[in-house]
């Protein structure tokens, strides 16, 4: 499922350009929000293609070699561990992932020169040598070289992560968050699962669509609201020389601190500020921080939030 840090960021990047465009429409701005997240579930399946096809060429280079004039003794009793490997094949069975596949006719047809480079930067790579040549062979390593190929091959090629970039805008903050799902998902790979792989779903659950539907449109209908929240805790700033991603997570920030009792204050304004230091400028945290601070003692002395269960962690008995 997509983390809530990242549907946070989703919302922000729609909200940016909903501001950008300066119109009305809600509901156009509703629609990219969650074709936005949907092209970061497409991008969870992608990868995991990704790997299928690499090991397909794996398999042709295989296949080819016994194909030689005077194959040598290698040729003929090849090394099939990658090939085999029995993570890659509860993926390849999976009716869920080609199903999948399938309807949203996901496919490496048009950069399989991609797929290629990435099949010889893995045959070259330490790691998987010393795992090929390994006399120790376990479904347990077999589960560990296919997380350590995607968090360390995939994650650090500046070619994929190029190639992603120019096939969709919307993914070009999602590979971390996606290849942390994609670990999630190989973890629960069980040696007696020979069919069917568990995939992680959109959402985690009801409450996660909702959060963010909600964040996203309370935000952009409180406006007004927040930006006078903002411009009333900005001493000797003018809000017109804030920077806009700086007030759009304000805006964010104070509409799920209102709108969302059960999310404790300090998770929200913990979430905002990790956010401004990697999507605004470099200051941006720690003013963000300040204002956040000033803004929230205000909306708690006038009593316009109330938190319960879970929201209430780190409130003093008096709030």
């Amino acid at each position: 499922m997509i983390s809530r840090r990242l549907l946070r960021i989703k919302a922000l990047m729609v909200l940016y350009a909903h501001n950008r465009r300066e119109d009305d429409d809600l509901v156009r701005a509703d629609k990219e929000l969650m074709f936005s997240i949907e092209k970061t579930y497409d991008l969870y399946h992608y990868l995991m293609l990704l790997l299928l096809e690499i090991a397909d060429i794996a398999g042709e280079k295989i296949e080819q070699a016994k194909q030689k004039r005077v194959p040598d003794p290698e040729d003929l009793n090849p090394n099939r561990r990658f090939v085999d490997n029995p993570v890659i094949a509860q993926l390849r069975n999976s009716t869920a992932f080609n199903k999948y596949i399938t309807s949203s006719k996901l496919s490496w047809i048009n950069n399989y020169h991609l797929v290629r480079l990435l099949y010889t930067n893995m045959t070259e790579w330490t790691a998987y040598k010393e795992y090929m040549n390994s006399s120790e062979s376990n479904f347990q390593l077999d589960k560990k070289f296919i997380i350590r190929l995607m968090n360390e091959l995939f994650a650090d090629s500046e070619d994929l992560a190029a190639c992603l970039e120019e096939q969709s805008i919307y993914w070009n903050d999602d590979m971390e968050y996606v290849l942390i799902m994609i670990e999630k998902t190989l973890k629960k790979c069980k040696t007696d699962s020979v069919e069917n792989i568990m995939l992680m779903p959109l959402f985690k659950n009801e409450d996660d669509r909702n959060f963010i539907k909600i964040l996203f449109r309370k935000t952009v209908l409180s406006k007004q609201e927040s930006s006078k929240l903002i411009e009333h805790n900005t001493t000797n700033w003018e809000l017109e020389r804030i920077a806009l991603m700086d007030i759009l997570v304000m805006r964010l920030a104070i509409t799920e601190i209102l709108e969302f009792p059960e999310i404790p204050v300090k998770v929200t304004l913990n979430e905002y500020i990790e956010i401004a230091k990697y999507y605004c400028t470099s200051k941006s945290s720690t003013f963000v921080n300040g204002i956040l601070d000033n803004i929230v003692k205000e909306i708690r002395e006038k009593g316009l939030f109330k938190k319960y269960g879970r929201g209430l962690i780190g409130e003093s008995p008096e709030n």
